[in-house]
């Protein structure tokens, strides 16, 4: 996120610390590579500078993002897990450092550090590419739960737009839910306003909503799952909102 965003010119010191949750595939938890909810984050930000808050700004983010998952999978599986071939768990502190560890020694933290140094240039080229398309059409709200989570939590119209994105599993793709990293992303910022070099890759009420949200969804993580589909575009993702759905996970995580 932090490369994508500087060659914008657009660093975001806060926003980006913020997005350290989400590394490892949804606080450790395995679902898509972090790079990819920072890119998602990353496009967000610059949808909100090309056009604004509002729906249409929501819907340029989601389609950024479908561009972004599109060009991180080119034939290879997006998920952290495997990526870096390490089932991260959290039982205890020494546990997890040891399975980071594992990562270290096994070479897959250098596997992810060349991955970033290709990806991050390709992730900025598929934003521009996205935001300027002419006719991106904007439904009527809520366009993204991402987004409609984030507002619940009271957060800035800039950083709705930035969640937006990551609806439907990262630009509707049907991975890890987008409602579900939107809150622990907002919690993130929530808890590192005063000191940013505090917020570590596991807070404690991050671990807090997912709890919540596994009372609501079940043990059930990807977003296809969840629904029983993958959505076609934004209208369909829009229209599945209007009628009601995904609206107890909402409520709860935007609770959190």
């Amino acid at each position: 996120m932090s490369v994508v965003d500087r060659s914008f010119d657009n660093p975001l010191k806060l926003e980006e610390r913020a997005a350290m949750p989400l590394a490892g595939g949804i606080v450790l938890h395995g679902y898509q590579c972090g790079m990819l909810w920072g890119a998602a984050l990353a496009a967000g930000a610059q949808a909100y500078r090309v056009f604004g808050p509002g729906p249409q700004a929501e819907a340029a983010a989601i389609v950024a993002a479908q561009r972004l998952v599109a060009s991180f999978r080119a034939g290879k599986d997006a998920n952290c897990r495997a990526i870096t071939g390490v089932e991260f768990t959290q039982p205890s502190r020494r546990r997890l450092a040891m399975q980071i560890f594992k990562v270290f020694i096994t070479l897959g933290f250098v596997r992810c550090f060349r991955l970033a140094a290709k990806y991050a240039p390709v992730a900025a080229a598929e934003i521009d590419t996205a935001l300027a398309e002419q006719q991106i059409a904007a439904p009527s709200p809520p366009v993204s739960c991402a987004a409609l989570v984030a507002e619940k939590m009271g957060a800035s119209a800039m950083h709705v737009v930035m969640a937006a994105g990551l609806a439907g599993g990262i630009g509707l793709s049907g991975g890890g839910c987008g409602a579900l990293g939107a809150a622990i992303w907002i919690i993130a910022m929530d808890g590192g306003k005063e000191k940013v070099e505090d917020i570590g890759m596991s807070p404690p009420r991050a671990n807090d909503a997912i709890d919540r949200f596994v009372k609501s969804a079940g043990p059930r993580f990807e977003c296809s799952e969840i629904v029983g589909r993958r959505f076609e575009n934004v209208d369909d993702h829009a229209a599945y909102l209007r009628d009601g759905g995904c609206s107890e996970i909402i409520k709860v995580l935007a609770a959190s």
